[in-house]
């Protein structure tokens, strides 16, 4: 994998590349704020040229911003998803398909993906989620309305959706 750091208003977030694309994206942390996280790891040779690197660190940093302010990212970098199960892979499809600003529930992803008894099978796929922000498992809430679970932190979703301009219900 190859890492790099992306500044944004809310933290620093990790990005980490495959050869395929952004395979993972991780969330501000202690660590990170301090800047104790490395700004890359050596790839192997047979890895994209550099400029790949820097265009695929380009588009995450420009997407990733752009949601973090309720907007919709214009482009996406790659995405590898190769990380997740097949049936992981196409709950995280599903999700790329709700737009900026609005919710799905848990059950209404199930049925999207043709297995309705699912539910809580796409809870966990949404917890597993290596690319969070832009695959907006943030976006996936309670049939009731309420948040639901998120692997980073209520705190991060509720922010999330608040930018989005999502009316929360109460907890």
């Amino acid at each position: 994998m190859h890492a790099t750091r992306i500044r944004t208003p809310l933290g620093i977030f990790i990005a980490y590349f495959s050869q395929q694309g952004l395979a993972r994206l991780e969330f501000p942390s202690d660590e990170s704020a301090r800047g104790n996280t490395p700004t890359h790891f050596s790839a192997p040779a047979a890895w994209p040229p550099e400029i790949q690197i820097r265009r695929w660190h380009r588009q995450t940093e420009q997407a990733l911003k752009r949601t973090l302010a309720g907007k919709s990212p214009e482009t996406l970098p790659p995405l590898d998803l190769s990380a997740g199960s097949p049936f992981q892979q196409e709950v995280w499809k599903a999700m790329l398909r709700i737009p900026t600003g609005a919710t799905k529930s848990y059950a209404e992803i199930a049925g999207e993906i043709h297995r309705p008894k699912a539910t809580r099978a796409v809870g966990n796929a949404c917890g597993a989620n290596p690319i969070p922000v832009l695959i907006p498992c943030h976006r996936v809430v309670a049939s009731g309305g309420g948040l639901g679970g998120f692997s980073c932190g209520l705190h991060w979703k509720e922010r999330l959706l608040k930018n989005e301009g999502v009316q929360l219900k109460l907890r």
